[in-house]
């Protein structure tokens, strides 16, 4: 393989639930989860069940042709936003998702774009044109034009940054990579008055925040706002490559026939899957207990010495350090047999899956404790 993802620490060959066993027969607690995206945790029988249904009947037609699956995941999406006028694109991930975002906007006739600084909306030439993280974009230039970059939370910053050339706003409600950084209350119904003003389309990147993981199905809905595109991905599929782009109201007109298309994207096992998804998210109420167990771990480790804040809704939860020890720590968590990620220096980034129990977060949040203490005096 190629080296840009460095070496891997370890090797996986199996899971189930929230376990994760690796080549040398070690288990592993997984609160990571794939990075938000195995919402049912591994090997989930509903998931299993559904692929292996569906790839032993129908397992790709091409975008020529319609299929069951994809038709219900659709209407489902659809009813999801409250938009009968909603329409739905298919994709493989997150990236593509945010890309189909990019040319529905451009459709609109203008092309300058608003994003925010530390956002992370993808890797393709488009989406990391729209990534607020010099890092990642540096290597690349010249990306694409007319992007500009304003600071996350900041409704000033944003409407001087606004005009009457604005295609679109895109925003995270919840900045995932930067480190589960979450706005102010009012921030979101900010950028929709902004947006409003001047005619430019809102975008709601929920690709990590959506799909019940802050136990709301896409993330922004607890400020009760109409986004023009949402854009989804990661939980969606449940393991299995799958993203969307849902339009809204008069944004889901733009794209005419040969505007856009993708090969695989929609295709009927990963829709399978995705239905799979949303019927174990809805009918044991996974969205529910993400609310509680998300009070448990802030309970847990609000007052733990070495943590200075824990941000985030549901189970996506960023624990601020009060010292940059965070890919340290995270290399003893992974040592300890818990996986989590070191989103910056000082923030520990979890995102178990749904299915986590109680007792598996009581063990995060003792081993967590141990291992911070080692950590922060050896």
């Amino acid at each position: 393989m190629m080296t840009n993802y460095g070496t891997p620490s370890r090797t996986f060959v199996s899971g189930k639930g929230c376990v994760l066993t690796d080549d040398q027969g070690r288990t592993y607690l997984d609160f990571l989860a794939g990075i938000a995206t195995n919402v049912l945790g591994h090997a989930h029988p509903a998931v299993t069940k559904a692929v292996t249904k569906q790839i032993s009947t129908l397992a790709h037609v091409s975008n020529f042709f319609a299929h069951p699956q994809g038709l219900l995941l659709a209407s489902r999406l659809q009813k999801m936003t409250g938009d009968s006028n909603a329409r739905v694109f298919f994709c493989n991930s997150g990236a593509e998702a945010n890309e189909a975002a990019l040319k529905i906007s451009r459709r609109t006739g203008r092309s300058r774009i608003v994003a925010t600084q530390g956002s992370f909306h993808g890797r393709t030439m488009g989406a990391l044109s729209m990534t607020g993280q010099p890092s990642k974009r540096e290597p690349f230039t010249p990306l694409l034009k007319g992007i500009s970059h304003v600071p996350y939370g900041d409704l000033s910053a944003m409407s001087r940054a606004v005009s009457k050339k604005t295609a679109m706003v895109i925003v995270e409600p919840i900045m995932g990579e930067a480190g589960v950084i979450t706005p102010e209350d009012g921030y979101l119904a900010g950028l929709r008055a902004i947006c409003d003003r001047v005619g430019a389309l809102l975008v709601f990147d929920c690709v990590q925040t959506g799909i019940g993981r802050t136990g709301q199905w896409f993330g922004f809905e607890h400020e009760n706002v109409h986004p023009d595109v949402v854009t989804l991905a990661k939980g969606i599929g449940g393991g299995l490559p799958l993203g969307a782009t849902i339009a809204y109201g008069r944004a889901a007109q733009l794209l005419q026939p040969g505007d856009h298309g993708t090969t695989f994207g929609g295709n009927p096992v990963a829709c399978a899957a995705a239905n799979a998804v949303l019927d174990v998210i809805e009918n044991k109420k996974l969205m529910q207990s993400a609310k509680v167990f998300e009070r448990k771990i802030k309970k847990g480790l609000s007052s733990t010495p070495g943590v200075a804040d824990i941000r985030g809704r549901g189970l996506l939860l960023g624990i601020e350090l009060s010292s940059p020890i965070a890919k340290e720590l995270a290399n003893a968590m992974l040592g300890a047999g818990v996986i989590v990620n070191a989103a910056n220096e000082r923030t520990i980034r979890i995102a178990p899956p749904l299915i986590v129990t109680t007792s598996q977060i009581d063990k995060f949040i003792t081993t967590f404790k141990k291992v911070l203490k080692e950590v922060d005096h050896g």
